[in-house]
């Protein structure tokens, strides 16, 4: 038989036989040697054989086959692809947990200089320091949800001793994937805030935040272990011998009362989410919710009830996102506003928050020019959360008519302002001491607070520092140090009280946020003269007041204490300042001074039994003379601002989100929905 693969390859005019054998002939006859050769003719031959039908529904099958083949390949190639990726990246970056140095310190910029036409303020570009590009700072937010409900990072509760433990939270991390702790608390994320509107609003609430948006929680350092000590000390004391009441008297074993609404306890709430102490923090809530009651026959000073109690109830809910406090704050809040009822929209200094009724002090129809200034921040915020423009409305309305007022002094205010009137009184004296200082670091504030938006205050804050400049800048003999003394009748006096302090951390802050270079080097003299008030006493810490030798004087310092000026009242602004400084400069001398300081405090004024105790005299370290009262902002304010000043982590509060009241209570800056 011919088959007709071979009939095509002949040769023309070729005649020849072909004979096929059977398989089994082929195989006896050894025919079939199994080679390549042979095996691809007798699959050619085969395939030959098919009708063409076959072969094309053969060919179509391969066809799909290959068509398959490749989605297939292309649908799984990349979450292969992903994977691979992945699992490359995660053995290229390690988690990586920062020491007791920063990697990349929060250094500012060399801020941009203000354009001199105060129109131009708005555009000012804000200054912020540069985080490491690998991972996100703490919280961005510090949203939290309260911190009995789920901690990571333990202290024991030891008074001589407080240990972290980061490994444990990072095992922990791994297995549970929906929340990230911080210090025992609950990192939420931001929530965008905005001015209050007409409409009343549900009060902002945490929501859950995504791992991946988190970064390994910065240890503690050994400092920040010995301000928790020094922190849990203090509130021994103030647990065992005042609980409930307004003020500890360590050396008594007893308590005073001064509104007898709990102001240490209420000042302390932030401090110890900050310091993430759970089980005091727990204690302190139970107190606010079973026996902290505002309907009492009492008259309480408005401004020191708003900046502690009304303050720290705002902070803490925003830290803690517990309706609780949010609850109270609107309490005292509505309780607080009869002060505003006068002639001048100037309020009372005074308030009975049960009656319902407010006065001026018994001596006089004035309210100082601080007190009036130094609430905004804290009514503003309520009415942002609550959606009643009442708050807000109260005290915008007092910042428009100072800012109107004739009396100032290139931007300095008199101490004093009428509330039948409501001009200026006592003309002529100009300090930054006590009652105006936080009118000036308000100005600021809630300008930052606003979004930076409100220009008047703007301009108000910059003529003043430059009045400052002008009327109240001097130096001493012989460090040639720079401070801030007062004017009286234009008179300049070398005085300067302790509360000054609080400027260079103010200035830090406004050019954190784009104003004048200058500011910054402002800022840096004058905290070296902060420090000096400590330096050059023989305890090392500060009196309340001092006066600076003009003129070289051999065997003279440049500090001097008169006998009425030498007691220390474990005040907060030069911690305040160094904490500012050195977030925004990344210099560890900042550190190395509030160092020292705590170390006074620990040596002076410590009371073996529980707290810590006033002095009366600084310069006998044998003797200081114990006043037997700690004050609430002991524990709001100085251990507060000790712990933030020794942490490496900028985000420990974010300068960016928060804005401090003046009793350092953090409430957050609006940001434009």
């Amino acid at each position: 038989m011919y088959s007709a693969a071979a009939a095509a390859a002949s040769p023309p005019r070729r005649d020849f036989i072909s004979v096929t054998l059977s398989p089994e002939e082929a195989v006896g006859a050894g025919g079939y040697n199994n080679s390549k050769a042979w095996r691809r003719r007798s699959w050619w031959r085969k395939w030959k054989q098919l009708s063409r039908l076959q072969r094309s529904i053969i060919l179509f099958l391969f066809a799909f086959l290959a068509v398959c083949g490749v989605i297939s390949y292309t649908s799984m190639g990349e979450p292969w692809k992903s994977l691979t990726n992945k699992s490359l990246d995660d053995q290229r970056t390690e988690p990586e947990i920062p020491g007791l140095k920063l990697a990349n310190p929060a250094v500012l910029p060399a801020p941009q200089k203000a354009d001199a036409n105060l129109g131009d303020y708005p555009e000012l570009s804000p200054q912020k320091p540069p985080k490491p590009p690998h991972v996100r700072r703490g919280p961005s937010n510090l949203q939290n949800k309260p911190p009995w409900r789920d901690v990571r990072l333990k202290t024991r509760h030891d008074t001589s001793k407080v240990v972290e433990e980061p490994v444990q939270a990072d095992k922990e991390e791994k297995t549970e994937k929906s929340v990230i702790s911080w210090r025992g608390a609950v990192i939420e994320p931001d929530q965008s805030t905005e001015p209050p509107s007409s409409k009343i609003k549900e009060p902002d609430k945490p929501s859950s935040v995504e791992v991946e948006d988190q970064k390994e929680p910065v240890p503690i350092t050994e400092r920040q272990v010995a301000v928790i000590e020094a922190f849990r000390h203090a509130w021994k004391g103030y647990k065992d011998f005042a609980w409930g009441h307004d003020e500890l008297k360590p050396l008594s074993k007893s308590y005073s009362e001064w509104f007898g609404l709990g102001l240490t306890l209420i000042d302390a709430l932030d401090t110890m989410w900050i310091l993430g102490l759970k089980e005091e923090f727990e204690e302190a809530r139970k107190w606010v919710a079973n026996d902290l009651v505002f309907d009492k026959n009492v008259d309480v000073n408005l401004f020191e009830s708003t900046i502690r109690i009304l303050g720290g109830l705002l902070s803490t809910y925003h830290l803690s996102g517990d309706s609780l406090f949010l609850e109270k704050a609107k309490d005292i809040g509505n309780r607080l506003m009869p002060a505003f009822k006068t002639p001048s929209k100037i309020p009372y200094s005074d308030v009975n928050i049960g009656r319902g009724t407010a006065h001026p002090p018994r001596w006089t129809s004035d309210s100082t020019v601080a007190e009036v200034t130094s609430i905004q921040l804290e009514f503003r915020e309520l009415s942002r959360l609550t959606g009643d423009e009442k708050f807000q409305k109260a005290v915008d309305e007092v910042m428009k008519h100072v800012h109107t007022l004739s009396g100032k002094n290139d931007g300095l205010v008199p101490m004093f302002i009428n509330t039948n009137s409501g001009q200026f009184t006592h003309l002529g004296v100009y300090t930054l001491g006590a009652r105006a200082d936080s009118y000036y670091e308000y100005l600021l504030k809630q300008w930052i607070q606003g979004g930076k938006k409100e220009n008047e205050l703007l301009e108000d804050y910059m003529r003043a520092i430059e009045g400052v400049k002008k009327h109240l800048l001097q130096r001493s003999q012989p460090k040639k140090l720079t401070f801030v003394g007062e004017l009286a009748h234009g008179h300049f006096s070398a005085k300067m009280d302790h509360l000054v302090c609080f400027l260079p951390g103010t200035l830090a802050l406004g050019a954190h946020n784009g104003l004048t270079a200058d500011h910054m080097k402002l800022a840096e003299a004058l905290i070296e003269t902060c420090y000096q008030m400590y330096a050059q006493v023989e305890t090392g810490l500060s009196p309340e007041i001092v006066h600076f030798n003009l003129h070289a004087q051999k065997g003279h310092k440049d500090v001097e204490i008169k006998p009425a000026d030498r007691h220390n009242l474990l005040r907060p602004e030069t911690v305040e300042s160094l904490f500012y400084m050195y977030r925004f400069t990344g210099d560890k001398k900042y550190q190395d001074w509030g160092w020292e300081i705590l170390q006074n405090f620990n040596k002076y004024t410590r009371v073996p039994t529980g707290g810590y105790t006033s002095i009366n005299n600084v310069q006998n370290p044998s003797n200081p003379e114990p006043r037997d009262k700690m004050e609430s902002f002991f524990l709001g304010e100085t251990l507060k601002y000790m712990f933030l000043l020794f942490s490496d982590d900028i985000d420990l509060i974010n300068l960016d989100k928060y804005v401090f009241n003046t009793e350092a209570h953090p409430l957050p800056i609006w940001v434009p929905a």
